[in-house]
């Protein structure tokens, strides 16, 4: 079989991006409920709810422990991988966010004619709270069970 053919029948794989895709389209589906805007960049950012950083990571550690077994090596590393991303998007990325948030503040005070440190604002939804976290986990974990 050819590699990509390989690839594309990795049903574990395939479901945990699903499950990444799905918890971008809630996070559209979320806005337009609170907007009635519908703004499909939203598809493609990170941060916000649910975190589908989390979502893929529980996808994929949840179908490698009903696939290979909960015991098994490649669950634990799953695992592992999952709780540092998931770590990460809510200490790390987040403060990474709220230093943007504080910086462009500062820019806008002190430069409030037309500067040119920087062309566009930098971005502040990077990271996660952890209910976005936590929502994002619990959505991971049932679209694999439910589709694996």
């Amino acid at each position: 079989m050819h590699p990509l053919a390989e690839v594309l029948d990795n049903r574990v794989l395939l479901i945990a991006i699903a499950a990444s895709f799905g918890a971008q389209c809630l996070k559209l589906l979320l806005l337009y409920i609170q907007s009635g805007q519908i703004k499909l960049h939203v598809l493609f950012e990170t941060g916000g709810m649910p975190s589908s950083h989390s979502a893929v990571v529980t996808a994929l550690a949840t179908g490698i422990g009903k696939t290979q077994g909960w015991n098994s090596g490649l669950f634990a590393i799953a695992s592992v991988f999952a709780v540092i991303v998931m770590y990460d998007a809510s200490g790390v990325r987040r403060a990474a966010g709220t230093h943007a948030k504080v910086l462009n503040q500062i820019i806008g005070e002190v430069f409030e004619e037309d500067h040119h440190l920087i062309e566009d604002p930098l971005k502040e939804l990077l990271g996660h709270t952890p209910i976005q976290v936590l929502v994002g986990a619990i959505l991971g974990i049932s679209i694999m069970w439910v589709l694996l």
